[in-house]
């Protein structure tokens, strides 16, 4: 390639760079932003529930093993009850030793052994009896009870629909009154609405540990030393889906 072409090419790519680095020119239409908000009511198909195991002994295998012999008898228990394995999950097992002298963590005198169980239902009607029969075979805590949807995209689709029929509404009213009308829209922003999502529970024990989802709604904390029947102090209710938007619309005379 000749010398000449080279330095043609030069600068056109100096060009363009300098072209790509102008800032974008100024839109100076006449337009209106507004924000539409909307929350889709639904019936709740899913219910999580998370249960606790913990066990202490001088020996850390003797606390392992009884929390073992713990997990299986709630497993057992749990599948008398129609429970499939699909349906169990452990979430989490940890071990932490137990000093005579926490602030200097001198001479060990035990080891607690905790461990986690999910359940996974769609019948309400299930919830007092997996309960009793864990409690029953040894669980020391209900960390929590969570209700969700298995349809969530749809219903956040929906609920995105209406806060853009009301964004929409919202500037044609607003512009009918400075006398114009809105026009096509010039920017959409979408919020989101629900944001993050604490699909853990709260750990008893002492600490804390969650993972996100778009999945969970709410959330019900039981109290297992609590009397009655845990499924009596449910009430199912429905979960709210929220949207949210901004919207900016072209004005017109």
């Amino acid at each position: 390639m000749s010398k000449t072409a080279l330095t043609a090419l030069f600068l056109l790519a100096s060009v363009e760079a300098l072209w790509a680095q102008q800032p974008p020119a100024y839109d100076d239409r006449p337009k209106i932003t507004v924000t539409g908000d909307a929350i889709v009511k639904v019936k709740p198909d899913r219910i999580v529930i998370s249960f606790g195991i913990e066990t202490w002994d001088a020996s850390i295998i003797v606390a392992k093993q009884q929390n073992l012999d713990i997990l299986k008898k709630v497993l057992a228990g749990f599948r008398e009850r129609g429970v499939q394995e699909r349906e169990m999950q452990s979430d989490r097992l940890s071990i932490r030793p137990q000093w005579a002298d926490n602030s200097r963590r001198q001479k060990v005198i035990g080891y607690f052994v905790r461990n986690t169980l999910v359940v996974t239902i769609s019948e309400v009607e299930k919830v007092e009896g997996l309960v009793t029969a864990a409690l029953d075979a040894g669980v020391n805590y209900i960390h929590g009870i969570n209700f969700q949807t298995t349809e969530l995209k749809r219903h956040r689709e929906q609920a995105r629909e209406l806060a853009l029929k009301a964004a929409k509404e919202k500037a044609e009213k607003m512009s009918a009154v400075l006398g114009q009308t809105v026009g096509s829209p010039i920017q959409i922003h979408d919020y989101g609405g629900q944001g993050f999502y604490w699909s853990g529970w709260y750990d008893e024990w002492g600490g804390g540990w969650g993972r996100s989802s778009g999945m969970s709604q709410v959330q019900v904390q039981a109290d297992s030393g609590s009397s009655g029947g845990i499924a009596d102090n449910l009430v199912l209710g429905q979960l709210s889906i929220r949207a949210n938007v901004s919207v900016t619309f072209e004005l017109r005379d």
